[in-house]
């Protein structure tokens, strides 16, 4: 069963145990609140449009939920005891919603049909809902772990290394899933252990055109330590381009310091790395809050937008406002929006970055940047979703070019959204130069490792306590 159909047949189990859950709730509080029989009941049904109603309204409440979850977005290889966590919590904060805002106005005689109606929509959509997705999974997961289903995968490496990975996967029981269709050499003249027990389909120079050939859906990394610089790379070409889901074996080293998470028992304890950094539901409520609070601050700030926009166009010829081309999420380039700081044609030497006693700042760019005004027309560029509140500042296809001589991983930063401000612009503030950029990408490197809400917040908090205080850089 392909993935398209098996996301179908959750979504249609969903759909019917929430709609069995709306009918269940209907009859039970028919039963117990009105003493219905069953003639009248049947007849209510027919009649009552707020039933026929909530047959529609119902399973459509249920699927966003379950999709703000995540639940969909993982197919293939769902563990069951996250599933049933998941499903579990799902249906206490959606039954709590529901209970809330419509069935507490009924017409209650005791209090304790409010613990009778609550108990019994929780009940039947939980176990409407886990049952057959427990039905699904189990048997999903049989069929992958005998080898009936299985995701195209390739080994980078084709070393002692890579044969051991290989044989080992290819012996392991039950099995992962992996069907491997292939392998990837580091270079033309790497080891090659892997001639003649799997195709080779390149090298590392031409990961992004193999993938693009091939239906590949994992990455297996396969590289002695003298080889891991290589793994940067790797990540690059399959995040950054295809959003392909990588593995790779733990070294010692790893095992020490406790970055090996695993939640399969029976198999390798391999390391995923995947490109998405919160589950669906943060990142829902992310938006959210950047919609919100970028909303909040257009209104608020309006009248300081015009008083900056008189001393902008007062201060020198040229617009109000400064676009500039930067590279956004996975790559994808957007014109960033400020009020002009500089005087125009300030870059017609090409690129430079600003420096403290620069001469091409204006007298009012200078108070702009000193309170950070000249970066408030940015809630602009979240509202159109190229930026967030909180993310690595973006650069300039230049800079990018300049720091990724240096530091290759800095592509890793374009798997997320950039922001108007980041852990990166707190703790170190703005760059003068590429060395200092290389120096202040080691914190937003750490915060696409501690990504939440919670660190979006102190991030905010920290940012305004800067600016008032004038701490920052």
């Amino acid at each position: 069963m392909n993935k398209k159909r098996l996301r179908l047949l959750y979504l249609t189990t969903d759909i019917l145990a929430a709609a069995l859950s709306w009918l269940c709730i209907y009859i039970f509080r028919k039963i117990t609140g009105e003493g219905a029989d069953v003639a009248t009941i049947r007849q209510a049904m027919v009649h009552d449009y707020k039933f026929v109603l909530g047959l529609f309204a119902c399973p459509l409440y249920w699927i966003v939920l379950h999709t703000l979850s995540g639940y969909y977005t993982k197919i293939y290889g769902k563990s069951r005891l996250e599933e049933l966590v998941t499903t579990l919590g799902i249906a206490v904060i959606g039954t709590l919603i529901f209970f809330f805002v419509f069935i507490l106005d009924d017409i209650i005689k005791t209090p304790n049909d409010y613990i009778k109606y609550f108990l019994c929509l929780f009940t039947s959509q939980f176990l409407l809902t886990y049952i057959p997705r427990l039905c699904i999974t189990t048997n999903i997961n049989r069929k992958i772990h005998s080898g009936q289903i299985g995701f195209p995968t390739i080994i980078a490496g084709s070393d002692g290394i890579a044969l051991q990975t290989y044989e080992t996967l290819m012996q392991q029981t039950p099995s992962s899933g992996n069907q491997i269709t292939g392998y990837v050499k580091i270079s033309e003249d790497s080891e090659d252990q892997l001639s003649g027990k799997l195709p080779c389909l390149g090298t590392l120079a031409t990961l992004s055109e193999i993938i693009t050939a091939n239906p590949v859906e994992e990455i297996i990394i396969a590289l002695h330590n003298g080889q891991r610089k290589y793994i940067n790379d790797i990540i690059m070409v399959a995040h950054t381009q295809h959003q392909i889901t990588l593995t790779l074996l733990p070294g010692t080293q790893d095992l020490l310091i406790g970055h090996v998470k695993t939640a399969h028992v029976l198999n390798e304890p391999f390391i995923t790395i995947t490109p998405r950094y919160l589950s669906v539901w943060q990142e829902f409520i992310k938006r959210s809050f950047d919609i919100f609070c970028s909303l909040i601050a257009i209104i608020l700030l309006s009248p300081l937008y015009l008083v900056l926009a008189i001393g902008v166009k007062m201060s020198s010829p040229g617009p109000v406002f400064y676009k500039q081309e930067r590279i956004g999420l996975h790559g994808k380039p957007f014109n960033i929006i400020k009020f002009r700081s500089m005087y125009v044609d300030a870059e017609k030497s090409g690129p430079m970055l600003s420096s403290k006693d620069d001469n091409r700042i204006t007298k009012i760019g200078r108070f702009m940047r000193q309170y950070r005004l000249d970066e408030t027309p940015q809630f602009f560029n979240v509202l159109r979703n190229d930026m967030s509140l909180v993310g690595p500042r973006p650069e300039r296809q230049y800079y990018i070019d300049k720091i990724t001589e240096r530091a290759p991983y800095y592509t890793l930063l374009l798997d997320i959204k950039p922001g108007i401000t980041s852990w990166g612009e707190v703790k170190y503030g703005y760059a003068e130069n590429v060395e200092q950029m290389i120096e202040r990408l080691r914190w937003d490197m750490l915060y696409i490792e501690n990504m939440s809400l919670q660190m979006d917040l102190k991030i905010l908090i920290y940012t305004v306590l800067i600016i008032l205080k004038k701490e920052g850089k």
